[in-house]
C-alpha cells in the first residue's frame, strides 16, 4: 500500500495537470468569481445610488440568458414555425436562424465599460471636438416618473450624436442605443455591445428577423430600459429634420397595453457648427443614395492632423455642438387622445424640430443667402434673423456677447473652409454644403 510506484514523466505531468485543473475549477475559480462578483455588486449598488434611473436587471442579465429568453419567446417561436412553413425549410433550421438573429441583436452590457470608460471617453471626445452647449436637462427630465421607461428620440445629425448624448445623460441613466449595420465591425462591435447598444438591420424585409427585433425592443421597454432612437432611420442628407420611419416606434406601441409600465418619449434636438461627415452626406444627397463611401485611411489622416493641431494649440475644435430637450410625450396620454403610431411619429418629429438649437455657423449661412454687399449688411441680416427666431421661441445657442459675436463665430469657419469668399459671396462650387448648414435653421 505504501510502496513506490514508478510512472513515466509524461504520465506524472498529465496526472498533475488534471489535478490542477480539477482543483481550479472546483475550488479556485468559484472563489475568485465570488470575490469579483461581490465587488461588482457593491460597485453597482454605489453607482445606482447616484443615478436618477437605476440600471435595470434586464440590462444586467447574462447575454446568453437574454439570447435564450428571446429565442424561446412564444411570439418568436410562432414566427419561426410560420417562417419554416412559408419557406419550406426544416423547423430546426428556422430556429437556428432565429437564434442567430437573437445573438446579433442582444447586447452584452457592462456597467464597468459604460461608466468606467464609455461616459468618460464621451465627455473627453465631445470637449476635444466641440464647445458644448446644452439646454436645461433637469427642467424636462426631473419630473418624470422614476418607474417609467424613458426613450430619447433625436434627430440624426452626425455619428457624434451617440457620443454627445451618452455624456449628457451619464449622470441619470445608462442609455441603450439602436445602431445600424455600420457598427458591426470587429473590434468596434464588441465595444458597442458592452455599452448596451443593440444592432438593427435597417430596411430588412425578413419577417422572422423583424419579429425577433420587435420582441427584443418590447422586452427592453417592458423592463424599463432607457433607450435612445433616431426615428429618421439615418443621417440627414440635407440638414433638415426628416419624417419618422415608424419601425421601432411601432414595435414599442404594439407591445404596450394599458396598465403596463408607462412609456415616456423625450424629444432631443442636436446641432453642430461642423458636421464631421458633411461632405460625405452632401455627396450622397447628390447621388440620391445612402451608400456612403468608406475612406478609413483618409479619416485616419485627418484625425491625426486634427489631434496634432489640437494638442499644439493651433485649433480650438470645430465650433459649437448643442443639445436641447423638449417636453416629454406620454404614450398613455397620446393613445388616450386617439393617437396612432403615425401621429406619434409626426408629433415627435415636430417636437424635435422645435428644439433643434440654432448655432452661429448655420445662422450665418442662413442669413447670408445669395451674398451681401458688406459686413454691416450681413450683421443687420443676422440681427433681424435672431429677432424672428427669438419671437418664434426657437432654441438659440449663441454667444452671450450678442449678434456681432455670433457673426464673428459663424463667418470665420465658412471663409476658412472656402464656402464663402472674402467679399461675402457664396462659393458656387460649395453652394450645396452651405445650404446643408442653412437648412437646419427654421424658415420664418
Amino acid at each position: 500500500m505504501f510502496g513506490t510506484v514508478a510512472v513515466p514523466v509524461w504520465l506524472l505531468v498529465l496526472i498533475l495537470g488534471f489535478a490542477t485543473i480539477s482543483f481550479a475549477t472546483h475550488f479556485l475559480f468559484p472563489s475568485v468569481r465570488w470575490f469579483f462578483r461581490r465587488r461588482a455588486e457593491r460597485a453597482l449598488a454605489r453607482l445606482n445610488s447616484q443615478l436618477d434611473r437605476k440600471i435595470d436587471l434586464f440590462k444586467l442579465a447574462q447575454r446568453s440568458d437574454m439570447i435564450a429568453r428571446l429565442a424561446y419567446d412564444r411570439q418568436v417561436v410562432d414566427a419561426t414555425m410560420a417562417h419554416a412553413a412559408e419557406t419550406g425549410v426544416p423547423v430546426e433550421v428556422a430556429f437556428e436562424e432565429a437564434q442567430r438573429y437573437a445573438r446579433e441583436i442582444v447586447p452584452g452590457f457592462s456597467a464597468t465599460v459604460y461608466f468606467g470608460f464609455g461616459t468618460r471617453a464621451a465627455k473627453w471626445l465631445s470637449r476635444l471636438l466641440f464647445r458644448v452647449r446644452i439646454g436645461k436637462v433637469d427642467r424636462e427630465l426631473g419630473q418624470l416618473d422614476p418607474k417609467a421607461t424613458v426613450i430619447f428620440v433625436m434627430n440624426h445629425r452626425s455619428n457624434v450624436d451617440y457620443v454627445l448624448i451618452t455624456w449628457l445623460v451619464a449622470g441619470r441613466s445608462a442609455v441603450s442605443y439602436a445602431v445600424g449595420e455600420w457598427a458591426r465591425v470587429w473590434p468596434l462591435s464588441a465595444l458597442i455591445r458592452s455599452m448596451g447598444a443593440y444592432f438593427i438591420r435597417r430596411g430588412s424585409r425578413n419577417a422572422l428577423y423583424r419579429k425577433v427585433l420587435a420582441r427584443y425592443v418590447q422586452m427592453a421597454t417592458e423592463e424599463g430600459t432607457t433607450q435612445a432612437i433616431f426615428p429618421e432611420g439615418g443621417l440627414s442628407l440635407d440638414g433638415r429634420v426628416g419624417p419618422a420611419k415608424l419601425g421601432l416606434l411601432s414595435y414599442i406601441v404594439e407591445g404596450w397595453t394599458p396598465g403596463d409600465r408607462e412609456v415616456v418619449f423625450v424629444p432631443v434636438g442636436l446641432a453642430y457648427d461642423r458636421v464631421l461627415e458633411d461632405r460625405v452626406l452632401v455627396e450622397a444627397a447628390k447621388a440620391g443614395t445612402r451608400r456612403f463611401r468608406n475612406r478609413p485611411f483618409r479619416v485616419a489622416w485627418h484625425a491625426a492632423r486634427f489631434l496634432w493641431a489640437r494638442f499644439r494649440g493651433r485649433t480650438k475644435g470645430f465650433g459649437t455642438a448643442a443639445a436641447a430637450f423638449g417636453a416629454p410625450v406620454s404614450l398613455t396620454a397620446h393613445l388616450a387622445e386617439g393617437g396612432t403610431v403615425g401621429s406619434l411619429g409626426e408629433r415627435l418629429m415636430m417636437a424635435i424640430s422645435a428644439v433643434v438649437p440654432v448655432l452661429p455657423v448655420p445662422l450665418v449661412a442662413k442669413a447670408l443667402g445669395d451674398g451681401v454687399a458688406s459686413r454691416e449688411d450681413l450683421l443687420a441680416r443676422v440681427e433681424a434673423l435672431i429677432a424672428r427666431l427669438d419671437a418664434a421661441k426657437a432654441v438659440l445657442k449663441l454667444p452671450p456677447q450678442g449678434a456681432a459675436a455670433a457673426l464673428d463665430e459663424g463667418l470665420a469657419p465658412l471663409i476658412l473652409r472656402g464656402l464663402v469668399s472674402a467679399d461675402l459671396k457664396p462659393v458656387t462650387a460649395e453652394r450645396a454644403l452651405l445650404d446643408f448648414y442653412a437648412a437646419s435653421v427654421p424658415d420664418l
